[in-house]
């Protein structure tokens, strides 16, 4: 096996496909070559033609601007859907080789990359999901690795860090990172920004490191197997030169995706001496991919004979096909029924911290993530802690990092196996919002919790009151928001998001207590009519903690003899998906009023021009939950004012 020749042809598929393209990012699938090359050929455990194997290694490309690395190498491994008309519609529409890498596990690409650092803290998920699934199964059904090639903005990034922290304390071996390491970003020598030992960042983490040219294969194979036998998550730290092969860019800032001219291709072509012509690969280097590949395909068929008869077989399969319990309406009925049996008023993030602690043995792929908010979130109760000696544990402690925490969340959920819940206050999704983001864009079912939904968190003040983050998530494509408003909502909510697969969904819950609303049917709606009838003369439409005072307002309006319905709504996404007939008949046709403790962005979608809202015009401030919605008006009473009002034009 020639695994320089097999290194070339990456490096040449590459450069073809860019100058064909007219543009693309040529310094690191020419810059990576010879370490991609190695860690295939020698290495990596997968199987082209079984694409989506539970145990295959995951490979993740964090460096996602170099998108032709990993679809050279997929099409010389012998992916189906990666063929050379697939790489040849390179950055076109439609096609598999988009211009940043975009999940489609079945032609071999694990998830979605670009935004720098999102990829490697993935990739410390991913190595989680593993280490938990193994220790559950056995490594007879769970033993596999996860590799990430780097770039230098992979490790500037501040979550870059937050990934090198938490998965050395965690001690995940499975994990290695193969670092370009070519004194090059964008803007130039990365001595313009950057001046610190990238490697002893490592060191200082608890990692393995160790520093090679990235160009000697046989150094690069030597490094991998150490990091293969060492207990510690490993970083390869690999010398190596920016599109390494073109005369005119290698080494240079330019070599990063300075546009490509045929007269470039031919240069290379003769400092590397490679004679063959654009996008011509030779049968024996072919055979020598397909040849690396046997590893992988004999470790399926042995693997997929030991699932036959193993114990746990069902089990496994259920969880990693993402199947619910065959049980699981009752599952969550039995929940309702003895979270609501008291009927005593409670937060709702205390509700969900209730239906966790239910799930625990009922659901025990749930892996919940928290930033250092175990007792104020309150969703650890019988749950043991993940970490190096409890590989069991369902609860992760991410300390002060909610940058990882979404993406490792997304990284659980793209492995497969586990169902990731992450677990924070509001005001700190923007810190999580690329993951969100990216679990939107790639289609993950990832849950994210968030308790202190509004100003009624209190005298924390302004910074913990979250006022526009409903609106800016709610714009958000493919992206569900559910802010319940008691109990029986939080249920329906936990349910909804555990049986969605097609994307992530944010719960925003109270802080406060909140009383039991009536138990009327068509929660999972989206939006139902909570109280009042038709005819009506006006609706009001709350959410959350407002809804109680919607209530309270049409018992006021219902005493002055106006007919008020009031419709709760918690989650806007659900509901459009109803017809528009289902929606007139809940919304009503005539005037409406809008109550949430938020901004009005994104409720003129409901309510007419002249119809009143009920909200946050600004920032909240520092005093007591009550006394701010005194103060800011979301009360009872200006409720009723604004519909005595509305209905007097």
């Amino acid at each position: 096996m020639n695994i320089q020749s097999m290194a070339d042809a990456i490096r040449f598929l590459a450069l073809d496909t860019i100058v064909a393209a007219g543009e693309g990012h040529q310094g690191v699938p020419l810059g990576m070559a010879e370490i991609a090359a190695t860690l295939y050929a020698n290495h990596l455990k997968v199987d082209p033609k079984n694409p989506v194997w539970p145990d295959r290694d995951r490979v993740v490309l964090s460096n996602g601007h170099g998108s032709m690395l990993l679809y050279a190498l997929l099409h010389l491994s012998g992916y189906d859907k990666v063929d050379l008309a697939a790489v040849k519609s390179f950055r076109k529409l439609h096609s598999v080789c988009a211009g940043h890498p975009e999940i489609e596990q079945d032609a071999g690409i694990e998830i979605t990359t670009g935004l720098l650092g999102q990829g490697i803290a993935c990739a410390v998920g991913m190595a989680v999901a593993e280490e938990r699934m193994r220790a559950e199964f056995g490594a007879d059904l769970c033993d596999h690795r996860t590799w990430a090639f780097v770039g230098d903005g992979c490790l500037q990034e501040g979550i870059g860090q937050e990934a090198i922290s938490l998965a050395g304390h965690l001690r995940l071996g499975r994990l290695t990172f193969l670092w370009d390491d070519n004194h090059i970003t964008d803007d130039g020598d990365t001595a313009l920004s950057i001046s610190e030992d990238i490697p002893a960042r490592f060191t200082a983490a608890g990692w393995h490191v160790v520093e090679v040219d990235g160009h000697d294969i046989a150094a690069t194979d030597a490094a991998i197997l150490v990091a293969k036998s060492d207990p510690r998550p490993s970083l390869i730290a690999c010398r190596t030169t920016i599109a390494r092969g073109i005369p005119r860019l290698e080494g240079q800032r330019g070599g990063h995706s300075a546009p490509l001219s045929p007269q470039d291709a031919a240069e290379a072509r003769v400092a590397r001496n490679w004679t063959h012509e654009a996008f011509v690969i030779p049968q024996d280097i072919y055979a020598d991919w397909t040849a690396a590949m046997s590893r992988g395909r004999d470790a399926a068929l042995a693997w997929a004979a030991r699932l036959k008869s193993d114990p746990k077989a069902a089990e496994f399969t259920r969880r990693t096909d993402g199947i619910l319990p065959q049980n699981w309406p009752q599952i969550m009925v039995d929940i309702e029924a003895r979270l609501t049996a008291s009927g005593v008023p409670r937060a709702t993030i205390a509700s969900s911290g209730d239906i966790c602690e239910g799930l625990e043995a009922a659901l025990p792929e749930l892996c919940i993530l928290c930033a250092d908010l175990e007792a104020p979130t309150n969703h650890k109760r019988g749950r043991t802690a993940f970490g190096p000696e409890s590989r069991q544990g369902s609860y992760v402690h991410c300390g002060v990092r909610e940058h990882l925490m979404g993406a490792m969340a997304c990284g659980i959920a793209a492995h497969g196996g586990l169902v990731a819940v992450n677990v924070t206050y509001l005001a700190f999704a923007d810190y999580e919002r690329p993951a969100m983001r990216m679990a939107a864009l790639m289609g993950l079912p990832v849950l994210f919790v968030f308790s202190h939904d509004s100003i009624g968190v209190g005298s924390n003040g302004p910074t913990h009151q979250p006022v526009e983050i409903l609106a800016s998530f709610r714009a958000m494509p493919n992206f569900w928001v559910m802010r319940p408003a008691d109990t029986r909502e939080t249920v329906m909510a936990w349910d909804q998001a555990l049986r969605r697969k097609s994307g992530p969904t944010l719960l925003a819950l109270s802080r406060q207590d909140l009383g039991q609303l009536p138990p009327v049917m068509g929660r999972a709606n989206g939006g139902y009519i909570l109280v009042g009838e038709d005819p009506r003369d006006i609706t009001l439409i709350a959410t959350g903690s407002e809804v109680r005072l919607a209530v309270d307002a049409a018992a006021q309006l219902q005493q002055a003899g106006i007919g008020a319905t009031v419709v709760s709504l918690p989650c806007w996404e659900i509901f459009q998906n109803q017809s528009p007939a289902q929606r007139a008949a809940i919304l009503g046709a005539g005037p409406k009023i809008g109550i949430e403790a938020a901004v009005r962005f994104g409720w003129d979608q409901i309510l007419a021009p002249e119809d009143p809202f009920i909200g946050m015009t600004g920032f909240g401030a520092s005093a007591k939950g009550p006394e701010l919605f005194a103060h800011f008006g979301i009360t009872t009473e200006a409720i009723v004012a604004a519909a005595i009002a509305r209905l007097a034009l």
